[in-house]
């Protein structure tokens, strides 16, 4: 049975039996919920010194599942359970006995039946990896991948579309993604669609390793030689779709499942050396899942030969994606940390040699540091982010401390840090570079706006140093022009920009200081916003200019277009800015004025 105890100092009897239908309610939500296992189910109201004051019980005709991990009451038990910082083993994670199929899952079995009673293929199917995790957990997956037995899948698939043709059906075509050991792709990996579900077949392998070499020779093997050469444990359990049934052939796979540990089937440094992208899923699997990876798994990650390995032998192409399934996941701040602490950040996000100024080991815990109070900072204020603002919000958290870092590349300029990490070491999309610098950039001039949105001092223009003219306008309405310029440039990432610039915007930025303030710098982005609101500026990237271009080259009687033009449209623009309730006619006007006073000075 468990317990969950709600604290209040004392009050008034009347006001807490006010609560007692509440707390029944909470209670009976709750099992709905399946967010324990037991048999009852109490809440209790206390008074302090935690004297019970109110005691509800709900009992159980049947005991629910255990609570999911994703939800909070999860996290809170792990929570309690852990020992001297480590978590406990002692809370068991609910895995079902039997896998429970949908109905579009049932169809693609049955087909692939078909095909092998059609051709009495003595073909052993079995479906792979996280498929089979994942179904066990009680979460749905749509990523199946099938492992055969005899026969590559490419051959495999030529044998469904054979199977097609003699039912009259439509063939599918096949993809086919080839091996590649240098960078520890070892099997060739057959595509295709059935039933709109995009489906991964590979043959089973075994592997023989000769003198002197570190590339394997691939042969078909048992599934049971396969099972020992996945990555861990949890990702080595199989679906017979022949017999219908789980097949646990490390012995493992479903104990540490049930137990919430991270482990490799074979030791650890043979699994990682095999291929070193293993040390990243582990890392992603456990902050995922929030489960413990062992202690050898552990000192097996942070073993020289195995960094070494992770430099040399993976594409930095499929450590970017890895990488990226981290950030965009649900504990991103918890797996940068895991990262951090198997010292594996520089081996990961590689910088440049000749960094200006050089990277320390300080920057190491500032990076993660600033990660995780990101992290907290956007779920404290409760911003809710697209899922590629929040994944960007994200990496120019944790690449906030290099953002005045830079390095001389081979055509002796300065290039930021930032962009090389991304281009290099990460090989992500040029975009996301040029979208977290955007970031950084934003957030100095957010920076520089702070003291006067919270004082609601007026701003002069000789206070900000963005290299931009401002039109000759009354003090009070510069500060709009500036915030409005800002928000054009940054558009709808302008609140992950400003929630980052609260980190910095004292003169102590550490992470220290910002974790003891957090909710004081919480308040600053609320006010910093609620002004933006006030103003209007929200999508004020959307405005339309009153004055087209065409328009300022007839007004200034222009052959053609050029500076002069867009020096203007600079100039209404900040106009529009100052004045959101102006008029096309009051904008002309003003231009007139403006280039009468201009050709007098001349």
């Amino acid at each position: 049975m468990y317990f969950i105890v709600i604290v209040f100092y004392p009050i008034h009897i009347c006001i807490a039996a006010n609560f007692c239908v509440r707390m029944a309610k909470i209670s009976e939500k709750i099992t709905q919920l399946g967010w324990f296992y037991g048999s009852s189910l109490t809440t209790t109201l206390t008074g302090k010194p935690f004297v019970p004051v109110l005691k509800t019980t709900l009992r159980l005709k049947n005991r629910p599942f255990l609570f999911p991990k994703t939800q909070v009451l999860y996290r809170c038990c792990r929570a309690m359970s852990k020992t001297n910082g480590t978590l406990s083993s002692s809370l068991p994670v609910m895995v079902k006995e039997n896998i429970d199929l949908t109905d579009k899952e049932k169809q693609i079995f049955d087909r692939l039946r078909q095909v092998l009673d059609h051709f009495s293929l003595e073909t052993k199917l079995r479906v792979a990896g996280g498929w089979v995790r994942d179904k066990l957990l009680g979460k749905e997956c749509y990523d199946i991948d099938i492992a055969l037995d005899n026969m590559l899948g490419r051959e495999f698939c030529e044998k469904v579309n054979e199977y097609l043709v003699s039912t009259g059906e439509e063939t599918q075509g096949i993809g086919v993604i080839q091996s590649n050991p240098d960078q520890s792709k070892h099997l060739e990996t057959a595509r295709m669609r059935l039933f709109d579900v995009w489906i991964d077949f590979v043959n089973l392998r075994s592997e023989d390793y000769c003198e002197n070499s570190r590339i394997p020779t691939m042969k078909f093997g048992t599934a049971e030689q396969d099972a020992y050469r996945r990555d861990l444990t949890i990702n080595s359990l199989f679906y017979n779709i022949n017999t219908c049934s789980v097949e646990d052939l490390t012995g493992r796979g479903l104990d540490d499942l049930k137990s919430g540990k991270i482990m490799t089937p074979l030791p650890p440094k043979e699994t990682f050396l095999d291929d070193p992208l293993r040390v990243l899923r582990a890392i992603r699997f456990s902050a995922r899942f929030e489960f413990e990876m062992v202690e050898e798994l552990k000192v097996a990650a942070a073993d020289n030969d195995v960094k070494s390995a992770i430099s040399d032998k993976i594409s930095r192409e499929r450590i970017g994606h890895e990488i990226d399934l981290m950030v965009s996941g649900n504990q991103p701040a918890k797996a940068m940390a895991y990262i951090s602490e198997l010292g594996l950040l520089w081996v990961v996000f590689t910088p440049p040699k000749n960094c200006d100024p050089s990277i320390s080991t300080e920057h190491d815990r500032a990076c993660v540091g600033y990660m995780d109070l990101a992290w907290r900072h956007m779920h404290g204020v409760g911003c809710s982010f697209s899922d590629d603002q929040r994944r960007l919000y994200l990496y120019a958290s944790l690449l906030l401390p290099l953002r005045n870092t830079v390095y001389i590349d081979n055509k002796k300029k300065k290039v930021p840090v930032v962009n090389y990490i991304f281009k290099n070491p990460l090989k992500l999309k040029t975009s996301d570079a040029d979208d977290v610098m955007r970031l950084h950039t934003a957030v100095k001039k957010f920076l520089s706006l702070i003291p006067f949105v919270l004082s609601s001092e007026d701003l002069h223009t000789g206070e900000i140093n963005w290299e931009t003219e401002v039109i000759d306008v009354h003090v009070s309405l510069k500060l709009r022009i500036f915030l409005g310029l800002l928000l054009r440039e940054i558009k709808d990432f302008w609140r992950a920009a400003l929630m980052l610039s609260t980190f910095l915007y004292d003169n102590d930025s550490s992470v220290e200081v910002i974790e003891g303030d957090l909710e004081k710098r919480r308040q600053v982005f609320r006010e910093f916003e609620q002004e933006i609101l006030r103003l209007g500026l929200d999508k004020v990237w959307e405005i339309k200019p009153l004055i087209n271009g065409k328009d300022i080259m007839k007004l200034l009687e222009l052959g053609k277009g050029g500076p002069v033009v867009s020096e203007w449209q600079r100039k209404l623009l900040q106009w529009q800015l100052a004045y959101p309730s102006g008029t096309v006619e009051e904008c002309v006007d003003w231009m007139t004025r403006e280039a009468q006073l201009k050709r007098a000075k001349t």
